[in-house]
């Protein structure tokens, strides 16, 4: 269900227990071969899977598209809002879904910039409004163990505009993938205690542009073994970790009344 598309009386016949989900994105460059909205397609993308197995589970938000994407800025088109704007925006979001009464509530993330301060948001309202159960997602993180099993690039391949990603929107939007701009590996200078990764955090947090992850060219990792075949088989994988974790939100908020 999507809860723009719904009517007043509509959305107030809604079970209360119903899983309300803000999608987060961005809107910024993702290499020469992927557009702008790629965080925003992604999201959609994996949301609109869940949705055809579980539609009566999960209450759709209006997506947040533009979030924090400061280390993005050295490229052309990026855009962004300060740290503080996002939180209180999505924060103001989530309280008017909480003052029409659902009480359970996930942030389903599709962009690594968004991690921290969702985080933040996650425990300001957790704090704020007791009766709510709140989490975080993102889309990675939530399916690492299954995505393990399809990536095979080695560490540092999947992290921007890469195996993953660019696989994903050959399989969401193939058109808008401008394969004749994809490269080879994309790494700029690194350490062991800056290597990244979608699946492996390194052991510590150092700021670093995207300029400088990616040596300029705005891809990190290896979107040269990117298929659609391996688009469609991440799908199901965050597919099957997404459905399990809405009807266990939903579960437990249930068994907590």
């Amino acid at each position: 269900m999507r809860w723009a598309d719904l009517t007043t009386a509509e959305i107030d016949q809604v079970d209360r227990d119903t899983v309300v989900i803000l999608p987060i994105a961005a809107v910024e460059q993702h290499g020469p071969h992927l557009p702008l909205s790629t965080d925003c397609r992604i999201g959609m993308h994996l949301l609109e899977s869940v949705e055809q197995r579980c539609s009566n589970d999960m209450l759709i938000l209006p997506q947040v598209q533009v979030c924090c994407s400061d280390h993005h800025m050295d490229f052309v088109g990026t855009l962004t809002v300060r740290h503080e704007t996002f939180l209180a925006y999505a924060g103001d979001i989530l309280r008017s879904v909480i003052a029409h009464g659902f009480r359970t509530l996930l942030i389903f993330n599709s962009h690594g910039g968004n991690q921290a301060i969702g985080r933040v948001l996650v425990d300001q309202i957790g704090h704020q409004e007791q009766g709510c159960r709140i989490a975080l997602a993102t889309w990675w993180t939530l399916a690492a163990p299954a995505l393990a099993q399809i990536r095979e690039s080695e560490l540092g391949g999947a992290n921007h505009a890469c195996e993953f990603e660019t696989s994903l929107m050959m399989e969401a939007d193939p058109a808008s993938v401008r394969r004749h701009c994809i490269e080879e590996r994309s790494l700029g200078p690194t350490t062991r205690w800056t290597v990244e990764d979608m699946l492996a955090a390194p052991p510590i947090s150092l700021y670093r542009s995207m300029k400088d992850k990616s040596g300029g060219t705005g891809t990190v990792g290896e979107p040269a073994l990117a298929t659609r075949q391996k688009g469609r088989a991440i799908t199901e994988a965050v597919t099957i970790q997404l459905q399990q974790l809405v009807q266990d939100l939903r579960r437990i908020h249930e068994v907590e009344k």
